[in-house]
């Protein structure tokens, strides 16, 4: 009698590529055959180092990552990348999905490379990012690289989805001087200056330690790492204070509460994004809540009130 075949939670946790894009698509997709296997793999997970880049358009992440790949592939490390894209406004796909500077990994059978669209999640990352994450992790990866779109305040949750956060910028660029007041300088635990050829390199330096003195001086200090991604200066600096950081957050203790949080913001998360879709499916279903909405646009009750009605008729 033959052997049954494995099923895609076994053949996920084995490593197989294949298995690990096709979990991907069902969680993206919001498959309950997804669910159901995040659910069989999350014993399995939690041993991946998950690092964040965010940084505004142009900063160079994903060649910088491409140059980090390398690195930790030197080292034997297997590595996967998940690229969160704005959405294309025609198929609500990602807009970026080719990651041009990221393809001289695609062969690499210890790098799997997926991009995600936010489909207008709040954020900057999607829905389904995190079990992005949690899957690559159960597959075996070592490392899983957050790729973020943007520095706005909608962008900052990325630090809900990992365990270090990288804030790229370039100097000479009005983003880059925008995020630091955009109060994004509370985010990162490392801070990487790409591009630093540049004549105002040394001047941004000095803008965002300026920043950086106003914030509270105890625990981790941000360094600030310069990098010429294209040329692979600095990369192995960057990766030496990653490990210091991942080392600082172990010892202390605050990894182990950084996930906490991380987890109990993905539960609230998921929590208010099912909530809202059974809330806008009555929408179409309930006409009690149309007459109380028509309420509202002809001015006889107010938006708070109408909230307050539908929420105590969901408890």
């Amino acid at each position: 009698m033959a052997d049954p075949k494995p099923s895609l939670a076994e053949r996920l946790l084995a490593g197989d590529k294949r298995a690990l894009a096709r979990a991907i698509s069902l969680v993206e997709d919001d498959d309950p055959e997804g669910w159901e296997l995040v659910r069989e793999v999350y014993p399995r997970t939690g041993n991946a180092s998950v690092v964040g880049f965010t940084g505004p358009p142009g900063a160079g992440k994903s060649t910088l990552i491409g140059a980090l790949i390398r690195l930790w592939r030197e080292r034997n490390r297997s590595v996967g990348v998940l690229s969160i894209d704005p959405s294309s406004p025609f198929r609500g796909g990602a807009l970026l999905g080719d990651r041009i500077r990221l393809s001289e990994h695609f062969l690499d059978p210890g790098v799997f490379i997926r991009s995600m669209a936010t489909r207008g999640a709040l954020g900057g990352l999607a829905e389904a990012a995190l079990q992005t994450a949690l899957l690559m992790d159960a597959a075996g990866k070592d490392d899983v690289f957050l790729e973020t779109v943007g520095v706005g305040q909608a962008e900052v949750d990325v630090i809900d989805h990992a365990d270090s956060v990288v804030l790229v910028l370039i100097p000479g660029s009005g983003d880059s001087i925008q995020a630091l007041k955009a109060g994004v300088m509370e985010i990162p635990d490392i801070i990487v200056v790409n591009k630093s050829d540049h004549p105002l390199t040394d001047t941004m330096v000095r803008e965002i330690r300026g920043v950086l003195s106003l914030a509270p001086q105890e625990g981790w200090r941000v360094p600030i790492v310069k990098t010429e991604a294209a040329r692979g200066t600095g990369v192995a600096e960057l990766g030496e204070k990653l490990e210091e950081h991942r080392a600082h957050v172990e010892a202390e203790g605050t990894l182990s509460e950084r996930r906490r949080r991380n987890l109990r913001n993905e539960v609230l998360g998921l929590a208010t994004m099912r909530l809202r879709r059974e809330l806008e499916a009555s929408l179409h279903e309930d006409p009690e809540i149309a007459e109380l909405l028509d309420a509202v646009v002809e001015r006889r009750i107010d938006p708070a009130s109408a909230a307050t009605t539908i929420l105590a008729r969901g408890t």
